[in-house]
């Protein structure tokens, strides 16, 4: 019979590290695990609320407003749908602050405050390696926030639907909050965040200039995501004559001015139509005979959806490769035995 290996402090650990990371990362965290749960069982009651009986509410209320006609006099349910406005705006704001949420927590706490006070250092004296310690710190928050977010941006785009066509004041798919709100995008922003905030901790190593500095970063990157979505995917254009007017395609709108007669496209210059003597004049000098407008129709959503989460998820992933980057360069990635020196 063989005798069974002799097992080391050092393979002990390594054998169990994945679970005990977690393990300890979950117990260091649990204030703001605990936010967390509490902030996603909110928002997630909120919005059931808002696609189910307030939908409903405010659907029967726009039903008893159109059949009066036009009446000076009408009797209909005003305050559902003031409240269904309400609470829409409300969780809207809600779902799209997550990021920015998940950006201040991992820029305070994810990896500079373990830093600022040296618990990162003496966890890498019990034979843990930084590079399996920053891999915890990420691996075990991403997939809270991923799951988490997904549950909210899941539970809005219900309450979108089950609102459209039926509420007259409704947001359409083309407002820009409601289309982030709603889809997969939000998702990457907050894996974006969390990306964002581990690498200004380990840059800062302090904790209130790298909340700071997450937030103002994912802002930023939110304003360059919110300029470049138009131009990820390629726009419907329509076009028409100076008498017919404007074009009034609807969707997400990208361009829209004058068209003249070799073709060119020139910017709109916002004077109104022929009916107005001095436009009439100023479109005759432009040679414009037309009017043309590019945007994107219902169909783009899920190309726009899609194009944009793989950017901002290809920007989050260049992000966590530079954290580990500075991790290794600052520490040289190796693991600590037991009793070394911190």
């Amino acid at each position: 019979m063989t005798a069974p290996a002799p097992t080391t402090p050092e393979a002990a650990w390594s054998s169990a590290g994945v679970p005990r990371l977690t393990r300890w990362l979950l117990r260091l965290h649990r204030p703001a695990l605990c936010v967390w749960v509490g902030l996603a069982v909110a928002l997630s009651a909120a919005l059931l609320w808002l696609g189910g009986p307030l939908t409903e509410a405010s659907a029967a209320a726009w039903q008893q407003y159109d059949a009066c006609g036009g009446a000076l006099t009408c009797a209909y349910d005003q305050p559902a749908i003031l409240r269904y406005k309400d609470v829409y705006s409300l969780t809207t704001f809600g779902v799209l602050a997550v990021p920015f949420l998940v950006a201040a927590w991992a820029g305070a706490m994810l990896t500079s405050r373990e830093l600022e006070t040296g618990t990162a250092q003496l966890t890498w004296t019990q034979s843990v390696s930084p590079v399996r310690w920053l891999t915890a710190r990420l691996a075990v928050p991403a997939v809270l926030v991923a799951a988490g977010t997904s549950l909210l941006v899941a539970l809005h785009h219900h309450a979108w639907s089950a609102g459209r066509g039926r509420i007259g004041s409704a947001k359409p798919w083309s407002d820009l909050p409601t289309f982030y709100a709603g889809g997969p995008l939000t998702v990457a922003l907050a894996l974006l965040g969390l990306a964002v905030g581990a690498l200004v901790g380990l840059l800062w190593r302090r904790s209130l200039p790298a909340l700071v500095t997450s937030v103002v970063a994912t802002v930023g990157v939110f304003g360059i995501g919110l300029a470049a979505l138009p131009h990820l995917w390629p726009t419907v254009t329509d076009v028409s004559l100076r008498a017919e007017g404007t074009p009034t395609g609807s969707g997400l709108a990208v361009r829209m001015g004058l068209l003249t007669s070799t073709g060119a496209r020139l910017p709109d210059p916002y004077c109104g139509g022929d009916g107005y003597p001095d436009c009439r004049a100023v479109y005759d000098r432009l040679d414009a005979v037309g009017y043309f407008r590019e945007y994107h129709p219902l169909s783009h959503y899920w190309p726009l959806q899609l194009t944009g989460t793989a950017l901002i998820l290809t920007i989050g992933g260049l992000l966590v490769l530079a954290a580990f980057g500075v991790l290794k360069r600052r520490t040289g990635g190796t693991p600590r035995r037991p009793g070394s020196a911190v």
